[in-house]
């Protein structure tokens, strides 16, 4: 389904959902946005990870703006961070045109999976 034609409510309410987690966990995108856009939006994998990506420019925006007037931003260890991330998103923008959707969604539930067995472990 083209995504002109999503209901706005099960948009704005992945976007209410993802906002929370952010600030909540820190986390949001690839974790909640990109699973919720397939599920209950119908957007096949590439595009909710693009959908993501940028909706995530906006929530990290706001975040860092937030972090920073509360004096919470550690500028040296985000950059140390920050900046190669763009060189892993280079990376990860070659690889996904590479993959098929499937192996996509496979390779993220690996990813959840393993990254919540190491959570319940800590």
């Amino acid at each position: 389904m083209p995504a002109a034609r999503q209901p706005i409510l099960v948009l704005v309410g992945i976007g209410l959902v993802a906002g929370l987690f952010a600030t909540l966990f820190g986390v949001g995108g690839g974790i909640v946005v990109v699973p919720l856009l397939i599920a209950l939006a119908g957007y096949e994998p590439k595009a909710a990870t693009g959908t993501s990506l940028a909706a995530i420019a906006l929530t990290a925006t706001f975040g860092a703006t937030a972090y920073l007037f509360l004096d919470r931003v550690q500028w040296v260890e985000a950059a140390l961070v920050g900046l190669p991330a763009v060189v892993g998103g280079l990376g990860g923008l070659w690889l996904q045109r590479r993959l098929s959707s499937r192996a996509l969604v496979l390779l993220f539930a690996a990813f959840i999976v393993a990254t919540a067995a190491r959570l319940l472990a800590a």
